[in-house]
């Protein structure tokens, strides 16, 4: 099966070339079709498995016929990042189409906004937050709206959106498409879906597993010990830029100012900063200027660099999922890179979980001559590879 097979309109298939696609996913080649016959989807899929362009192509092919410069689709992400990596998917995508994306999301001003839709846009993707701010000012015309896109529901669901989304819903036309995208399904998702969803069709992509370019190790560790055994593991490996991963904001940016005061060009990525340093931050880690990026996962959506060369998990994930999702930011365009992980004493349940997802048991290591203080805690001594030096 290619793009052409989908009959999607011309405008639409040039873009999908142009952009580079050649053959779809497992997800697109399921979707789209029952997206194009305006029936109701709920999409069981990663992170990386393209399902933005499985609700983009049939949205936007569906809008080229019909009334332009009102809201006729709203796409609600959990991000800022997420939604405006979205935003630029569906400006690639629809390049030649004539149809307006824009976005809408807390952490800016209100009046840009409100100025860009006066001016029309037939797509808006936006923060729950920010939405609700403009349905109750009215600057927002929601009455056309022919399609609801919910993106990564479990994500809003674990930032507690799930009210507000409801709220949303309550101020759009009962007559509509609504497609809900998650990478799990939760029960308070299963009954959201059942809510908002008529007789919806069930899209599942199987878990996607990491890429074969990816290698992997655990790193045991002490808790107070981490961030010692990362200025090591930096030091001693030969890295071109590190994406690290922690569990908590605060982490984040307590281990961004550190690495800076090491010396490194290191920035955070997390959700107390203003929309303006974020967009800074992935900006520099996208040109080289940072070299290493702190990140939480729910601040990481959004992040689309090709050049990655390992990812560390400072904390391990709490599920399968969200490893693969941040271990595929590395090995990709037949790269090769590298997942470390550090793991504490209580971290046992969950390594087991990932390796059976990987079907391999990952490989322990330690560092030769960092002083782990209790021995029960050393593995099997692996060097790591040369020096990742800070650059000044």
């Amino acid at each position: 099966m290619d793009f052409k097979s989908f009959n999607l309109h011309p405008k639409i298939t040039a873009g999908v070339f142009a952009a580079g696609f050649s053959q779809p996913t497992p997800i697109q080649e399921q979707a789209i079709p029952m997206i194009m016959q305006h029936r109701d989807v709920m999409g069981l899929a990663q992170t990386g498995t393209g399902k933005t362009a499985a609700f983009a192509l049939p949205i936007l092919h569906r809008l080229m016929t019909g009334r332009r410069g009102c809201v006729r689709a709203l796409v609600i992400a959990p991000t800022r990042e997420l939604a405006e990596q979205i935003n630029a998917d569906l400006n690639l995508l629809g390049k030649q189409s004539g149809l307006r994306a824009i976005t809408i999301y807390g952490g800016v001003g209100i009046n840009p906004q409100i100025n860009q839709l006066k001016q029309g846009a037939e797509i808006v993707v936006a923060c729950p937050g920010r939405l609700l701010d403009h349905i109750h000012r009215a600057t927002i015309d929601l009455s056309q709206l022919e399609v609801l896109v919910l993106d990564e529901a479990d994500r809003m669901f674990d930032m507690g959106f799930l009210p507000d989304i409801r709220r949303i819903v309550k101020c759009l036309p009962a007559k509509r498409q609504t497609l809900l995208f998650s990478a799990t399904m939760p029960k308070e998702i299963r009954h959201l879906a059942q809510e908002i969803l008529n007789k919806p069709e069930t899209v599942q992509v199987d878990l996607v597993a990491p890429a074969k370019t990816v290698s992997h190790a655990l790193y045991p560790v002490p808790q107070n010990l981490k961030t010692d055994l990362l200025l090591k593991l930096l030091k001693e490996t030969d890295a071109e830029s590190v994406l690290v991963f922690t569990r908590t904001k605060h982490r984040a940016k307590r281990l961004g100012e550190k690495l800076g005061k090491c010396g490194y060009r290191a920035a955070s990525l997390q959700g107390n900063l203003s929309q303006s340093r974020r967009q800074a931050a992935l900006n520099g880690f996208r040109n080289g200027s940072v070299q290493i990026l702190v990140a939480t996962d729910i601040a990481s959506r959004g992040i689309d660099v090709s050049r990655v060369s390992h990812v560390i998990n400072f904390d391990i994930p709490d599920t399968v999922e969200a490893y693969i999702h941040r271990i595929g930011r590395t090995g990709r365009a037949a790269r090769s890179g590298d997942a470390f992980t550090m793991v504490a004493h209580d971290d046992g349940g969950m390594v087991q979980s990932i390796e059976r997802a990987l079907g391999v048991q990952i490989e322990r290591r330690s560092l030769v001559g960092f002083d782990y203080g209790t021995a029960s805690l050393k593995p099997p001594v692996k060097h790591a590879r040369r020096s990742f030096q800070p650059r000044q």
